[in-house]
């Protein structure tokens, strides 16, 4: 089975791209996508979702701001949005869909880049979303968590570390989040397969930094650890242009 995830900067740009000939050259089963900043009645029918895939948006109660969708080939058994918290859910932060052998969450976690509010904000939907995921095990679900997390969690995942460490998206304590999340039963499996591979996912669209590959990895595909033997890869298409994020992919049996 093939995931792809991609924060894709508004689905409406994209797909006056190449996107749905990257999915048709692709053929993914699953495509997880952040940043959809637009309402399932606010694209054409007629091109979207892909033929063979079904769409289940979670929009943004806020017009052209943040939302995910996921696309798949397989009917799920159930598709649950959000986490049942009101400040949280009204972002259209999370789609959840359970598969016969995991659950798939499709996630766009805040950005804490425009102040101390929104910081506090991304700070609180990490400890919440922990708890979820907590939740989710304890009843006896094996995870994958895929999308935008908005933190690079290791130096080797942005290219100027030292000059960013006051920023959000490499703040200490949103790194060590991200070690907690660890700590608590889920492997990075891009980071597992590629311990020492320098690769982002994400470039500001400013100074050229794509062109001169100045980015960061916040992108992941996170799994609960009794499902990392059943990852066969993991990976960055950072070939594939449309956004200023890139897809990354997983490959499980």
């Amino acid at each position: 089975m093939r995931i792809f995830s991609w924060n894709v900067n508004g689905i409406r740009a994209i797909l006056k791209k190449d996107f749905l000939n990257w999915i048709e050259e692709e053929s993914p089963d699953v495509v997880c996508l952040q940043e959809t900043k637009a309402n399932s009645d606010q694209v054409d029918s007629d091109i979207f979702p892909p033929k063979g895939y079904t769409a289940y948006w979670n929009s943004a109660e806020r017009k052209g701001y943040s939302g995910v969708l996921t696309l798949t080939k397989k009917k799920p058994k159930s598709v649950a949005m959000g986490m049942g918290i009101e400040e949280f859910d009204i972002e259209g932060r999370i789609v959840r869909t359970e598969f016969p052998k995991f659950d798939l969450l499709n996630v766009y976690f805040p950005n804490g880049t425009s102040g101390e509010e929104r910081l506090d904000y991304k700070m609180r939907f990490y400890d919440a979303f922990l708890n979820h995921c907590e939740d989710l095990k304890k009843s006896g679900k094996k995870l994958i968590v895929t999308g935008d997390v908005n933190t690079a969690h290791c130096p080797i995942d942005l290219k100027n570390d030292k000059a960013n460490q006051k920023n959000s998206g490499f703040l200490p304590q949103e790194r060590a989040w991200v070690d907690k999340f660890i700590e608590h039963g889920f492997v990075d499996t891009f980071r597992a397969l590629n311990p020492d591979k320098v690769q982002y996912s994400w470039w500001a669209y400013r100074f050229n930094a794509r062109a001169r590959n100045i980015g960061w990895r916040i992108d992941y595909f996170f799994v609960t650890k009794a499902l990392m033997k059943n990852v066969k890869d993991g990976f960055i298409e950072d070939q594939v242009m449309g956004s200023d994020h890139c897809p990354i992919g997983l490959d499980i049996k």
